[in-house]
């Protein structure tokens, strides 16, 4: 029997109802589904609510996260090998960008499953396109440190790197901790280092700016009220 398709479900990345960043294509795919393998089968269902899913109560859902471990993985892809496609759904934004869906296509390589990506919205690729940074040399870093001393040594040497190869570098942080990042960064950086703040990217009330640390330092206080933001570095000279 001819196996199934792993398909790449991009979701929403912000809590609105529109449905601007996600193509009819992944509609017509999403719908036609029954197995998905997500982070979590609340925040799955509402997100295949937004994608018009009529049956929830037929949709098989696996759960993947910290406490998955590897022989599960590939029970998860089992439905594949009798010819049904099988979803992989992140909480938000792309599965397997900064997402443990990474381990379900690895696995799915080394099966020769094929896989298809489908387009969709990425807060990483949205900075990176929105910065004005260098889009042909750019990297993602993820969560820096939360210990203080450890945290300005990772800036110290974001910053150096960023200014050795000419590389704009991207990470995020807990929404309740991005105003200590963003005061950390303007009192530790130096003052021509380009910052970039990309607040609740993909919604309405987005707010997107590069500046200097210097400029950053004389504007009135940033408010993120709790918002998954996005931060870049980059050192042009």
């Amino acid at each position: 029997m001819k196996k199934g398709k792993l398909y790449l479900i991009p979701v929403n990345i912000v809590n609105e109802s529109s449905n601007l960043h996600l193509p009819d294509f992944n509609f017509n795919v999403v719908q036609r589904l029954t197995y998905f393998i997500v982070e979590n089968a609340k925040e799955a269902r509402a997100n295949l609510k937004k994608y018009d899913y009529e049956n929830l109560q037929s949709a098989q859902l696996f759960e993947l996260n910290k406490h998955t471990i590897n022989h599960e993985i590939r029970n998860f892809l089992n439905p594949l090998f009798d010819g049904n496609d099988i979803g992989l759904m992140s909480d938000a934004g792309c599965p397997g960008v900064a997402d443990p869906g990474s381990e379900v296509i690895k696995l799915a390589h080394q099966l020769n499953i094929e896989i298809i990506p489908l387009v969709g919205p990425s807060s990483i690729l949205l900075s990176v396109m929105s910065s004005g940074f260098n889009g042909q040399n750019f990297s993602f870093t993820g969560y820096l440190p939360v210990e203080k001393d450890q945290r300005i040594k990772k800036l110290k040497e974001i910053e150096s790197l960023s200014k050795k190869n000419k590389q704009a570098i991207y990470f995020i942080e807990t929404p309740y901790r991005n105003e200590a990042l963003f005061e950390t960064m303007i009192k530790c950086l130096h003052s021509q280092t380009l910052l970039f703040v990309g607040i609740n990217l993909g919604a309405k009330d987005n707010l997107i700016r590069s500046k200097t640390v210097f400029d950053w330092k004389n504007q009135a206080n940033m408010s993120f009220d709790k918002k998954p933001c996005v931060f870049g570095i980059y050192v042009a000279n």
